[in-house]
């Protein structure tokens, strides 16, 4: 096994590649107001019309983004249009999704039953797990290039190569070569099973923007208003694909994000049959995972990159998806969830399969069993390599003192405290 220690972090080694990314492409501005983000996507789709559902936040939300992101004086140039162009692809795929659902209204009908969400915190094995039970041919998941545009641009011929793929595959062969080192903390493939984090992007609802930019008045705003709405909104763009795959409900969803953790009431909501998965690991060590991957990557868009403030903002962040966590869990009754601790996960996943099948009354074949078996054989952990992190030394951190403040979460949920 390699151990990969990254000893620049602070005062990056730049590339050609990455000089380039921090100035993005010449033709594209850094700052658009939400009228021209807006016109964009109209201009890229040849639509104009949004859904009632929602819009007036829609556009609210647009704003408080966009505020927000030129706020955020630490950002390049290239990271304000990364932002700016995320904005626009969102709206355009919402754009599409609505016109589809206008010409075809039987997609409305279309069951989502009993799908299976994964929660968590950041690094805490979501995407390992579902990854691990996409491996089951009865679920649906969600590919990254699929969740990316939901509804292709132009029509594609059976048996042609869908552009969208193509597209994706692009981007992120890019971005691993500008950062050689995320594949052995979260690799992006194209192909790949993917978060749904991008169905409630068309809701401008999504916490992806925190990835990439520092937005406390966009985080406020949205803690300060009800998140239902954007979950109705995936269930739509979930109804649309399935109706592409010709599905009728017949196969159960399995979807995963970080940002259901803070919404399980949300959820409820719109998906009162759903099973609830809950993945949760010491958030000491989630930090150490999670400034390290933020940290590496911010040479792409932040100058200076800021190692220290990138954990106080982290810190808060984590406190307040835990908090909300903590605050709501028991909307979901014992037999619709069940709490999986990282450690036990680790230490017995096959156990751990059979018990979250049994939650979610899914019966383990022998076909499904071998299938999951296999995923485990074929992608050990640390397969691209270790990563060594330094939480107290490269960000500066406390950690008695982050121990303290994460005390009501160790409280409600026996987490190994890892050294």
């Amino acid at each position: 096994m390699t151990d990969i220690v990254i000893r620049d972090m602070a005062d990056p080694v730049m590339t050609p590649g990455l000089i380039a990314a921090r100035e993005g492409p010449a033709d594209f501005p850094d700052y658009l107001t939400a009228e021209q983000v807006i016109e964009r996507a109209v201009a890229e789709t040849g639509l104009r019309e949004f859904d009632d559902d929602g819009a007036p936040g829609l556009l609210e939300r647009l704003s408080v983004t966009l505020q927000a992101l030129y706020e955020d004086k630490g950002l390049t140039r290239g990271g304000r249009i990364t932002i700016v162009g995320n904005a626009v692809r969102a709206l355009a795929n919402r754009l599409r999704v609505d016109d589809l659902v206008r010409r075809h209204p039987e997609i409305r009908d279309i069951a989502i039953e009993r799908p299976i969400f994964i929660a968590g915190l950041p690094r805490s094995g979501t995407t390992h797990l579902v990854n691990w039970l996409a491996r089951d041919d009865r679920l649906n998941s969600l590919t990254l290039w699929e969740s990316e545009e939901p509804v292709p641009a132009v029509q594609i011929a059976h048996g042609e190569a869908d552009p969208r793929l193509a597209r994706s595959a692009e981007v992120w062969a890019t971005f691993g070569a500008l950062l050689p080192h995320m594949a052995a903390m979260h690799e992006m493939a194209a192909t790949g099973i993917h978060e749904d984090n991008e169905l409630l992007f068309m809701d401008l609802n999504c916490y992806s923007w925190e990835f990439q930019a520092r937005l406390p008045r966009w985080i406020d705003h949205y803690f300060a208003h009800d998140r239902t709405g954007s979950y109705a909104y995936e269930k739509k763009v979930l109804q649309v694909l399935s109706w592409y795959r010709g599905e009728t409900g017949r196969r159960r969803w399995l979807l995963k994000s970080p940002q259901h953790m803070e919404n399980l009431a949300a959820i409820k909501a719109v998906f009162p049959d759903a099973t609830m998965v809950i993945t949760h690991r010491d958030p000491v060590d989630v930090l150490r995972s999670l400034t390290t991957m933020l940290g590496y990557s911010d040479r792409i868009r932040r100058q200076p990159t800021d190692p220290e403030g990138l954990a106080r903002h982290w810190i808060d962040r984590i406190e307040r998806l835990l908090r909300a966590c903590v605050a709501t869990r028991e909307v979901w009754p014992a037999g619709q969830s069940i709490d999986v601790l990282f450690h036990e996960y680790m230490a017995d996943q096959p156990g751990m399969a059979r018990a979250i099948y049994a939650r979610a009354g899914l019966p383990l074949t022998d076909e499904a069993e071998a299938r999951l078996n296999g995923y485990l054989a074929e992608n050990p952990r640390h397969a691209a390599g270790r990563v060594i992190y330094d939480l107290e030394g490269t960000f500066g951190v406390d950690l008695a003192d982050l121990r303290r403040r994460f005390a009501f979460y160790y409280d409600r949920f026996p987490v190994l405290q890892e050294a």
